[in-house]
């Protein structure tokens, strides 16, 4: 047996040696697949003369037509919200076609592709969906962007038939233009946004997408589909803190349901201070709409650190109290997440601890759907 083992380690050892490169030659490392050349003949079509989902305050003036805020916003809000908004994450541009290749051409207005815990796919990709025959909304490829300006093929040789599509925009960048694009004489519907009330949600940089492989698997996208309602994405990376001039814009939504997740921003004196106050100003506007109250997740590796733990147990309370106190008061239509289990009990959900990967994105949004069927009335 002994022998046999030693057998087996030699076996190893030398297959190994002998993939070396030799004489100090550096490893040949792959090349990248090449991408599908666009043809020339592609007839593209603006995505701004039909609109997208998930922009909301759609009539008023933008200093940039794919900003997520008005124009009017600059200077009321933060400024690091403002910079923030500018990022396109959350918007979806639907449309229908029987081609069997589909093709993007968008510039992005930041250079920065990428983020060291979030690929490029995420951050600056144009994720792509479809509904299949039985009407359920299922992936089909995601750029890959490697420059400021892209022309692409999405995805080629699709199996023949019309469908429905979706395009869900980059979450960490902004884009100054977006065209889709179809062969020659493929048939091409632009699909106006829906006129369904939206899902407006409030939060932090995991709301804003971080740290999703793609803009379709954020946990607001995921629940746009199964609820097959438009989303409006207000997450702000390391400054969603339920401030009254977001609430101010918000105010003038006609949403189906507000989801406050801000906790991850804040402290328990922040929330005692400023989660009343916000769900008043959107009562007093917006008597019919849900609201809804989220609990930070615990960090996956809280379960080692203490102070983590102490952190999350302090900002729940807070919450708690101000939820207790706005039903004591009579606000009606209010609902609350619990946070424990937002990204699953096995620490696996996050990709840095504290941003959700695909795994938690997916199981945030599975705790989210059953308190959201009860705040739209749905069984």
């Amino acid at each position: 047996m002994k022998s046999s083992i030693a057998g087996i380690l030699f076996l190893g050892i030398t297959t190994w040696v002998n993939a070396q490169p030799s004489g100090g030659a550096k490893p040949v490392v792959p090349a990248p697949p090449k991408q599908a050349p666009v043809p020339a003949d592609v007839a593209w079509h603006d995505v701004t003369t039909w609109g997208v989902e998930g922009r909301g305050w759609a009539d008023q003036e933008r200093a940039r037509w794919f900003d997520r805020f008005p124009a009017k916003a600059e200077g009321k809000v933060p400024p690091a919200v403002w910079g923030l908004s500018r990022d396109s994450s959350g918007m979806m541009a639907r449309f229908r076609t029987d081609a069997t290749a589909i093709y993007a051409r968008y510039k992005l207005s930041k250079a920065n592709l990428a983020m060291p815990h979030m690929p490029a796919t995420g951050v600056s990709g144009l994720d792509l969906y479809a509904r299949d025959e039985r009407g359920k909304w299922r992936w089909v490829f995601v750029t890959k962007p490697d420059k400021q300006s892209m022309e692409v093929a999405i995805i080629t040789d699709l199996a023949p038939g019309e469908r429905e599509y979706a395009a869900y925009l980059p979450l960490y960048n902004g884009v100054d233009s977006l065209e889709i694009g179809v062969p020659p004489g493929a048939k091409f519907e632009a699909l106006a946004p829906r006129d369904k009330k939206p899902i407006v949600f409030y939060g932090t940089s995991i709301t804003h997408g971080a740290c999703a492989s793609r803009p379709g698997m954020v946990h607001t996208a995921i629940l746009g589909r199964r609820f097959d309602r438009p989303v409006i994405n207000l997450g702000f990376s390391g400054n969603g803190r339920m401030d009254a001039s977001v609430g101010e814009l918000m105010c003038e939504i006609d949403a189906a349901a507000f989801v406050i997740d801000c906790l991850p921003n804040m402290d328990a004196k922040a929330v005692a201070e400023r989660a009343v106050p916000l769900v008043k100003q959107l009562r007093a506007a917006r008597p019919d709409a849900a609201i809804v109250l989220v609990e930070d997740r615990p960090f996956t590796n809280s379960w080692i650190r203490p102070s983590r733990q102490e952190f999350h147990a302090a900002n729940h309370a807070a919450l708690k109290r101000a939820f207790e106190e706005l039903k004591e008061a009579g606000v009606p239509r209010l609902y609350y997440l619990f946070g424990d289990n937002l990204l699953g009990d096995d620490a696996e959900g996050a990709t840095d601890a504290s941003h959700p990967n695909d795994l938690g994105f997916m199981r945030q949004a599975d705790a989210f759907e059953p308190v959201l069927r009860a705040a739209l009335g749905m069984r």
